[in-house]
């Protein structure tokens, strides 16, 4: 009997992981779709309407909803100013799955308000492992480097974005890194 049930149990979690895997590979494949569509876009109306649908398949976990609303939970901390409980709330998405991008994102983006610039960017690093199309890590490094007057890592930050985002906001930063960076008046 002992034996039925833990074979009953073994292809329960199998079946669960499937679907989790399954409900993963619908997410990637919309999310390979968009920036498809992305990177031919040149006009920035169309951009930000693609880019929302990115940003709103990045910020839902793939497989668990209670994730999702842990994350707008915590974003929503963070932009009423509790960073402290904000930072806990995002810690704890990141140790229940450490492979969500956003969840890595989103800290990243509380410690850069929280002006703990080396933390931030160790985070920026990890979403970029997990996503590296996140034109929204890459512009937040890059905002980073120029608080740190790092031009050259900034610029190089901006031009990335520019290749998987063509019509990003942050396009008009480059001529003026570009002038920094060349020792020109700006």
């Amino acid at each position: 009997m002992k034996k039925i049930i833990y074979i009953l149990i073994l292809n329960l979690i199998l079946i669960l992981n499937v679907n989790a895997k399954n409900h993963n590979l619908i997410q990637v494949a919309e999310l390979n779709k968009l920036f498809n569509d992305l990177s031919t876009i040149n006009n920035p109306k169309e951009g930000d309407i693609l880019e929302k649908k990115i940003w709103a398949v990045w910020n839902k976990h793939p497989n668990q909803n209670e994730l999702t609303e842990k994350l707008e939970f915590g974003t929503e901390l963070m932009y009423q100013g509790q960073y402290e409980y904000a930072l806990k709330v995002f810690t704890n998405i990141i140790e229940t799955d450490s492979e969500w991008s956003e969840a890595w994102n989103k800290r990243a983006t509380l410690l850069f308000y929280m002006k703990d610039y080396q933390k931030s960017l160790k985070d920026i690093s990890k979403v970029l492992d997990l996503e590296p199309r996140h034109f929204g890590a890459l512009s937040g490094r890059a905002q980073i480097y120029i608080d740190l007057e790092l031009y050259q890592k900034a610029l190089k930050d901006l031009k990335d974005a520019k290749k998987i985002h063509p019509v990003i906001r942050g396009n008009s930063l480059i001529n003026e890194l570009e002038k920094i960076v060349n020792g020109q008046n700006v």
